[in-house]
């Protein structure tokens, strides 16, 4: 926690993904719904028409498709750090329940929260920072003192 009252963190990368190669770190989802009741109908629809495609597209991503007897259909996304998340998808529509899947996907499972600055280093240099004049000869960067011109010079009386 920080002063403000939020946390906040370093910018960094999950298992420094991206640098060989992109790892999605959802590793499961899974879709509880009922059969019948009238909370589950975008969900029975994202299952008839659009959960094939997204199983197609992800196929690093296992999506179970669970029916039961439950008053609010959802969403729970597990990831590969441990974090689960549980979203309610109760009256959204099977565009709504898309949207929101892909952003579970997209996503690492680290909470957002605030970023402290958008570059960190774990071994920070101690030879300062570069500048254009730092190898350059003192005599480029002194400027010599000027002598005041004569009309403005006090004449003693």
């Amino acid at each position: 926690m920080t002063s403000r009252g939020s946390p906040s963190r370093f910018l960094q990368s999950v298992l420094h993904n991206g640098v060989g190669r992109y790892i999605c770190q959802l590793k499961r989802l899974t879709l509880i719904f009922s059969k019948d009741a009238r909370n589950s109908l975008g969900a029975r629809a994202f299952i008839e028409e659009n959960v094939v495609d997204f199983a197609k597209q992800n196929p690093s991503i296992v999506m179970y498709v669970t029916p039961q007897k439950c008053s609010h259909p959802k969403i729970v996304a597990e990831y590969l750090n441990g974090a689960v998340r549980e979203e309610l998808v109760a009256l959204k529509t099977a565009e709504e329940i898309v949207e929101l899947v892909q952003k579970m996907a997209n996503r690492s499972g680290l909470d957002i929260i605030r970023i402290r600055k958008p570059y960190h280093t774990d071994n920070p240099s101690i030879q300062g920072q570069w500048h254009p004049l730092l190898n350059k000869p003192p005599s480029l960067t002194v400027k010599p003192f000027e002598s005041l011109p004569a009309s403005h010079k006090e004449h003693p009386e």
